[in-house]
């Protein structure tokens, strides 16, 4: 789906991941995350709902012009209640702090999701029917044959949020969004000078942005990407009277280290960034002057509030006093404390559905203990993940064997969990040269002792729980794994400099996949690049490559399973779980429904009476 409007929508998916894990990171794949449906030969196919004519043969490209019918003027407008009523807060709880508010150059799931709710996106995709693609600030767009030109029109009277610099003190009001403001990101993201490489990685093919006017532009590719259609209409614009006002050009490095630019968002979305207290709160505002009000597809909520709130205890007890207003269960609280009375008399009600993300551990590929691929099977086989699943997740999860959501087309059903073999694992150990010479119950291969640290989110009580088991079992067959408790900010920091021997995160699980950012080889040396663990396989990257390029459906399907595979029996991770959302949530909100794709927040609305309002504001 689209890079930012999309967020408000699958990042409540993400919320319920950090409940679990802490923090998730999360990638730009995961911002453009798009359907499982055949997107390109939908857009074809929707009688009604989007008409391919031709375009006049002076046209700069021949394409194919796509045009909006009234009735979907605007993205979703369908699902906004009409009968909302303007007002009242939505006040939830993440566990940690973000680095700073600049999306680009800070890779958490925090900072994406503060920056989706502040701006907006050419288009996104219908709740309903995530295969078609619904304009926000484009008025209508055009695709060539060969997709390689996007000729966009952007609606008129899109304004920036007003603010005044905190550096220079220049107030900036009643600026509008044109097509320099797009061409201005494009550029952001691709000066190797911001560090925002896993973005830059899918705009690589993107060969230009070429403004017509004010209110049209080109976004040209210089080759077929199957991706381009999300990416080219998830692009965001970008606030160039926030970042020129640097003397001189564009300073990428500068950009990077603007700590005091750095810590606001402008942009020109459905809520304005009011302030952030560090390691306290993050409070956002409704945007009056929002385009979508003219369309009846404006989110009615006043306020939505982020408490930072680092034990889970603490977070629960906030919900149960009123203090918060949603906030994502683990599978312990959802099992053994939800059957008190705010849930049963209605006060709080509670949403479970499957979550597209996937958990993991991750092996760093560099470090020699893990080097040999049937040492790496031989750690899954050690991990007991029924038990895991039935004692700490309750149930509440699903195996996983691979990087793609277990109910789409890209999963191979045919690939099976490795089973926990102790056995099995510690005969793989000794045919990869691990036997423990000294009996003192440790493994050694020339000299060395099989002795690893695994990082756990100190946030994370699920982690707490599950680090503990997984110690016992690889002990049993003679493998030594030290615990790290860290921070998330050390914990990220330590990622993003490849200082690690082995952590446990969770990704989102894209329906329709670009594997690029995670496990293309050329990502491998990359600081902060998404693939930290260090992997390159050739296969791998030919399967990639491919997949990238590819506009058939069977044969994506072909080339997906063929690197599940190859992942399978490499297990550069150990796949783990891909948890169900637990959900708790004041039952005053009204128009609270799920989707394919998640739970949209931008949705809600509260009556009048019931609305609260946001204290110590």
């Amino acid at each position: 789906m689209d890079q930012r409007g999309y967020l408000k929508f699958i990042l409540t998916v993400l919320v319920l991941v950090i409940a679990f894990f802490g923090h998730v990171l999360i990638t730009a794949v995961d911002r453009v995350r798009d359907s499982n449906m055949r997107i390109l030969e939908k857009l074809e196919a929707l009688p009604g709902k989007i008409a391919l004519v031709s375009r006049p043969a002076d046209s700069s490209a021949s394409v194919a012009h796509t045009t909006i019918p009234e009735q979907s003027k605007i993205a979703n407008r369908e699902f906004f209640d009409p009968k909302a009523e303007v007002g009242g807060r939505l006040i939830q709880a993440t566990s940690a702090d973000t680095a700073n508010m600049n999306s680009l150059v800070n890779n958490d799931a925090a900072a994406s999701e503060f920056n989706s709710l502040c701006n907006s996106s050419l288009a996104e995709r219908n709740y309903e029917k995530p295969e078609e693609f619904q304009g926000l600030l484009a008025e209508s767009w055009s695709i060539s044959p060969d997709h390689l030109v996007y000729r966009i029109k952007l609606r008129k009277g899109v304004y920036w949020h007003d603010f005044t610099d905190p550096v220079t003190g220049k107030e900036h009001r009643n600026v509008e969004v044109t097509a320099a403001d797009f061409k201005f990101y494009v550029d952001v993201v691709k000066n190797p000078d911001v560090n925002c490489e896993p973005m830059r990685g899918y705009l690589a093919d993107l060969e230009e942005v070429k403004i017509i006017d004010d209110y049209e532009f080109e976004v040209r590719w210089n080759k077929p990407y199957y991706g381009s259609l999300m990416v080219t209409l998830g692009l965001s614009p970008m606030p160039r009277h926030l970042y020129w006002a640097y003397d001189g050009p564009f300073d990428g490095k500068r950009f990077n280290d603007d700590h005091i630019r750095n810590r606001m968002i402008v942009g020109c979305g459905a809520y304005m960034f009011v302030r952030w207290d560090k390691d306290r709160r993050v409070i956002f505002r409704r945007n009056p002057r929002y385009f979508g009000n003219r369309y009846g597809a404006a989110p009615a909520l006043e306020y939505l509030v982020y408490e930072i709130i680092k034990h889970p205890n603490t977070r629960f007890q906030a919900l149960l006093s009123g203090d918060l207003d949603r906030l994502a269960l683990t599978p312990d609280q959802w099992m053994q404390r939800t059957d008190s009375e705010p849930f049963r008399d209605g006060t709080l009600k509670r949403y479970k559905y499957l979550s597209f993300s996937y958990s993991y551990i991750g092996w760093n590929l560099r470090n020699p203990l893990f080097a040999d691929a049937k040492v790496r099977r031989a750690l899954t086989m050690l991990i007991d993940r029924e038990k895991i699943r039935r004692d700490i997740y309750f149930g509440l999860a699903e195996t996983v064997t691979g990087p793609f959501s277990p109910t789409g087309i890209y999963a191979d059903p045919t690939i099976k969990p490795y089973p926990y073999d102790p056995i099995a694992a510690k005969k793989l150990l000794a045919e990869a040269g691990w036997k423990d010479e000294d009996g003192d119950g440790i493994l050694e291969k020339s000299g060395k002792k099989f002795t690893f640290t695994m990082l756990q989110v100190a946030s994370s009580t699920t982690q707490q729980r599950m680090m503990p088991i997984i110690k016992e079992t690889l002990a049993a067959a003679g493998v030594d794994m030290k615990i790290q408790n860290v921070e998330w900010s050390v914990y990220v920091q330590r990622l993003e400099e490849q200082t690690f021997e082995a952590c446990c995160l969770a990704w989102t699980s894209p329906p329709d996949p670009d594997p690029y950012q995670v496990w293309h080889s050329s990502q491998a040396g990359i600081r902060g690049s998404s693939n930290h663990i260090g992997f390159k396989n050739a296969q791998v990257d030919q399967f990639i490559e491919e997949l990238r390029r590819t506009f058939d459906p069977k044969r994506r399907v072909e080339l997906a399973h063929r690197f599940c595979q190859i992942l399978h029996e490499q297990q550069p991770y150990t796949f783990l779980f891909a948890p169900y959302n637990l959900l708790a949530q004041s039952g005053r909100y009204k128009n609270v429904r799920i989707f394919p794709l998640g739970m949209p927040e931008s949705l809600f609305w509260v009556p009048t009476l019931n609305q609260h309002s946001v204290p110590n504001l």
